[in-house]
């Protein structure tokens, strides 16, 4: 009855992308030792999310989404593969918000050497749901409470401030420097937006650090519990 964690994720053609994302479900493997952890993905990499949950039958499966906001993927990819497997199947909400990876965040910038007179952006993939911007919003306010300096958004696509805005905007406020706080899982596309959006420093994608990890085993071990009751 312990039903199987499918890990999805994008999926991208970085190698470095590629390998953070294993190493993260690797993290969630040693964190859940007693339970089956497969890696599914929405494009680009196999398998795809449908396949996987179609192949994890007749076990309950939980879809933990490795994706930091509500989006098409979430409401449209993993909603229908879990919508296709009927009561057997769940998928959690996306890793973000949450407030350990504002902690993460807040770590990162402190480890970037965030000083008095920086201001920050908190630099997003983006996405054309508005959900999503709400979801950023609220890690936004998330970071405010851990770090004494003025952070505004910016997005690397979608709708919303981009990025590089975002930045011209802190620096033209008077900011001494400004640090993207990057709120992107891993090394690809939008990584690389984030880096040439002409912050001072710019932090490094979350995973896969073991706070990432720790909101995977959450969001799981919720969803397993009622997946369980219900069956």
């Amino acid at each position: 009855m312990t039903p199987v964690l499918i890990a999805c994720s994008h999926g991208t053609s970085s190698h470095a992308g590629r390998a953070a994302i294993s190493a993260l479900v690797e993290k969630v493997r040693l964190l859940l030792p007693h339970v089956a952890v497969e890696e599914a993905f929405v494009d680009v990499q196999q398998p795809e999310i449908d396949d996987v949950v179609r192949a994890s039958a007749p076990r309950l499966a939980v879809v933990v989404p490795l994706l930091l906001s509500t989006g098409f993927h979430t409401k449209v990819d993993i909603a229908r593969a879990v919508t296709d497997a009927g009561a057997r199947a769940a998928a959690t909400a996306p890793l973000g918000p949450h407030p350990l990876l504002a902690d993460l965040l807040a770590a990162r910038l402190h480890e970037a050497g965030l000083a008095a007179g920086d201001a920050v952006v908190l630099a997003a993939a983006g996405s054309t749901d508005p959900a999503a911007s709400v979801d950023v919003a609220a890690i936004a306010d998330l970071l405010r409470e851990r770090v004494e300096h003025p952070v505004s958004v910016g997005y690397a696509a979608g709708a919303g401030t981009r990025i590089d805005a975002a930045v011209a905007a802190a620096r033209d406020a008077g900011a001494t420097r400004v640090v993207a706080a990057s709120y992107v899982l891993a090394p690809g596309f939008f990584a690389d937006v984030i880096a040439r959006a002409g912050a001072d420093v710019v932090t490094a994608p979350l995973a896969p650090d073991a706070l990432v990890a720790e909101v995977v085993v959450e969001r799981y071990l919720s969803a397993a519990g009622a997946l369980r009751r219900a069956a």
